[in-house]
């Protein structure tokens, strides 16, 4: 069971990254890991994403 946990943890690595950086594209980096993090390409692009620069807002 905690080899099943631990599965799931490392396939949705991207989103979770994505999600406490609050990242921006949060959700479409979630879209990408569940539809094609089961390729390794696909989850490499939504490691990738996850980790760039978050788009700064500035309130004037």
């Amino acid at each position: 069971m905690e080899f099943i946990l631990a599965l799931i943890l490392v396939q949705f690595l991207p989103t979770i990254i994505a999600l406490a950086r609050g990242h921006h594209n949060g959700f479409a980096i979630f879209l990408t890991n569940l539809l094609l993090g089961w390729t390794v390409i696909g989850w490499i692009i939504a490691l990738i994403w996850s980790v760039t620069a978050i788009e700064r807002r500035v309130v004037v």
